[in-house]
C-alpha cells in the first residue's frame, strides 16, 4: 500500500492507461476537463478513454442529461453518471466480455472573477471491478480553497486521478479515502462527503467513513441522515433552521430526547423560524468520541445506530468550540435561524474566559460568532447538589462580576433562553451510569432511555450489552 501513495499523478493515470481492461469516459461541467488532461498527458490514452465530453452550456447540458434546478448538485451528476455509463455497453458491445467499464464526471463551480463564492464540485465514478460483473458508486463533494481558478482546476484534477487509481489499485476502503489528496493537502481541497458502494462495497460502513474524514482532516464536518446514507452538509441544511444538540449519546437517554423536543418547541414559535424547514441535528465531536485519544470505532457505530434509529440526523465535526460550530452552520444555512441546545453547565464553559486566552479578542471575539444575529441558545437545566434548579437566573448570580453585564446584554437580546418545560423528573438520569449497567447487564437500565434505543440494544448488543441466545430466551 504504500507504494501507492508514492505514485505521482501522472504515474497513476499511466498504470491505468496500461491497464486495457479498464475503458470508459469522462464527462466534466464547469472546470477545465483537467481529470481526462492527465490520461491524455501521460500516455496511452486510448487503453482507457472511449469518450470525453464537457456540456458546458446550459441547454446543451439539459438536452444531454435533462433539466435540473440546480447544475452544481448530487442530482446533475447522478444524471450525468446513468447517461454516460449507459452508452458504454450500448455502443461497445464487443467489449462487454473483457473491460470493466466505468464513467467518470464532475459538475463544478470554481473560484468566479470576484472570488465571491465557495468554490465546490461534485465528482462521481460508477464502475466495475470485473468484466460483466456488478455495478458500483464512488461519489465526493470537494470545496476547493485555492485562491487562483487555475490552480483549483489542477488540483480538481489530481483528485479525479486519484479516485480512478484508488478504486482499480487499492482495496482498503480507508486508503481509497485517504488516496484522494496524494500530491494535495486539506488546505487546498476538503472533502467533506464520501460514498462508496455497491455490491463489491457491502462491508462498507459510509457513516464510519463520515468519521474517518473528520478524523483524518480531509475536512472538519461530516453528516448522515436517519437512514444511513451519508449527506453533504451544506446541501442537507442549505437555507434550513438548525436546532443542534451536542453530545456523547452514551447511550441517549429521555434527558437526551427531552432536551430535543423541549426546546424544538421553544424554537417553532420564534417569528423567524419557518416550521417547514427545521431541521433536527445530533452533533458528535471529535473530543466526544475519542476521550482518552483514541476513537472507537465500534463504539462510535453503535451510537449512529441508535441515533439513526430515533430519526436523528448526525453531524460528526472537530469543532471543539461551540463558536466554531456556531460559525460553520452560520455559513452553511445562509444566515437562517439556528438553535444550538446545551446544559447549563456547558454555558460555564462558555463563559470560561481562559477558554480564549489564545484568541486575540478574547471572548467578545468567540461570542460574535457564537451568539451571531442569526444564532440563539437554548439552556436545559440541571439539579444542583442542594436539589435546587441550576438555571439561568441561578447562573446569573454565579457569573463573576465583569461578566454580569455581557450575560444581560444577551439576556435582553433574545439570545439566551431557558428550556422551561423541561421534564426535571428525568434530571437525575447520568448516561455514564446507564452505560455502566447496560455492561455490567444489571436490570433497571431501560427505565432511562426511550423504548427504539432499549431495543436496539438488546437486539445487537450494542455497548458490550450481553447477548442472550434466543433459545435462552424461548425457555
Amino acid at each position: 500500500m504504500e507504494e501507492y501513495r508514492r505514485l505521482t499523478t501522472q504515474e497513476k493515470a499511466l498504470q491505468i492507461n496500461l491497464d486495457r481492461s479498464i475503458y470508459g469516459s469522462f464527462a466534466e461541467i464547469g472546470a477545465g476537463q483537467e481529470v481526462a488532461a492527465n490520461f491524455f498527458k501521460a500516455g496511452g490514452a486510448s487503453g482507457t478513454i472511449a469518450k470525453t465530453i464537457s456540456a458546458y452550456d446550459m441547454k446543451f447540458s439539459d438536452a444531454i442529461y435533462g433539466h435540473c434546478e440546480r447544475y452544481v448538485c448530487e442530482d446533475r451528476l447522478g444524471k450525468m453518471l446513468d447517461h454516460e455509463y449507459d452508452l458504454l455497453p450500448e455502443r461497445l458491445p464487443h467489449r462487454v466480455e473483457n473491460t470493466c467499464f466505468f464513467a467518470f464526471a464532475d459538475t463544478v463551480e470554481t473560484l468566479n472573477y470576484d472570488r465571491t463564492n465557495q468554490a465546490h464540485g461534485w465528482i462521481g465514478l460508477r464502475f466495475q471491478l470485473k468484466p460483466n460483473g456488478p455495478i458500483n458508486d464512488y461519489v465526493i463533494h470537494v470545496k476547493m480553497h485555492d485562491n487562483d481558478p487555475l490552480q483549483q482546476q489542477y488540483a480538481l484534477g489530481i483528485v479525479g486521478v486519484n479516485m480512478v487509481f484508488g478504486c482499480y489499485k487499492m482495496s482498503d476502503p480507508e486508503q481509497i479515502m485517504l488516496s484522494l489528496l496524494d500530491g494535495l493537502t486539506s488546505r487546498r481541497i476538503e472533502i467533506d462527503m464520501f460514498r462508496l458502494e455497491g455490491p463489491d462495497f457491502e462491508h462498507i460502513d459510509n457513516r464510519l467513513m463520515a468519521l474517518k474524514l473528520v478524523k483524518n482532516g480531509l475536512t472538519k464536518a461530516a453528516m448522515f441522515g436517519p437512514d444511513g446514507n451519508v449527506m453533504q452538509p451544506s446541501e442537507a441544511l442549505y437555507k434550513k433552521n438548525v436546532l443542534v444538540l451536542r453530545g456523547r449519546f452514551r447511550p441517549p437517554t429521555h434527558v437526551n430526547v427531552d432536551m430535543l423536543l423541549a426546546s424544538r418547541r421553544h424554537f417553532k414559535t420564534e417569528p423567524d423560524v419557518d416550521r417547514s424547514k427545521i431541521m433536527l441535528v445530533s452533533e458528535l465531536t471529535l473530543n466526544d468520541l475519542s476521550p482518552d485519544g483514541k476513537i472507537d470505532e465500534n463504539d462510535f457505530l453503535h451510537r449512529a445506530e441508535i441515533l439513526c434509529s430515533l430519526g436523528q440526523n448526525v453531524l460528526v465535526s472537530n469543532y471543539f468550540e461551540y463558536y466554531r460550530l456556531a460559525e460553520y452552520l452560520s455559513k452553511i444555512t445562509k444566515g437562517k435561524k439556528i438553535g444550538m441546545i446545551m446544559g447549563v453547565y456547558a454555558l460555564q464553559k462558555v463563559f470560561e474566559e481562559k477558554t480564549y486566552v489564545n484568541i486575540r479578542g478574547g471572548i467578545l471575539e468567540c461570542f460574535a460568532s457564537l451568539f451571531g444575529s442569526n444564532i440563539k441558545l437554548y439552556i436545559y437545566p440541571a439539579v444542583k447538589t442542594d436539589s435546587e434548579l441550576f438555571t439561568l437566573d441561578t447562573f446569573e448570580k454565579e457569573l463573576p462580576a465583569n461578566l454580569k453585564s455581557l450575560f444581560r446584554y444577551l439576556m435582553d437580546n433574545n439570545k439566551l433562553q431557558d428550556v422551561e418545560d423541561a421534564n426535571i423528573n428525568n434530571l437525575h438520569i447520568i448516561s455514564d451510569n446507564v452505560l455502566a449497567m447496560i455492561k455490567k447487564g444489571e436490570e433497571g437500565w431501560e427505565k432511562f432511555v426511550p423504548h427504539k434505543v432499549e431495543e436496539a440494544i438488546k437486539e445487537q448488543g450494542l455497548f458490550d450489552y450481553p447477548l442472550v441466545k434466543k433459545e435462552e430466551q424461548l425457555n
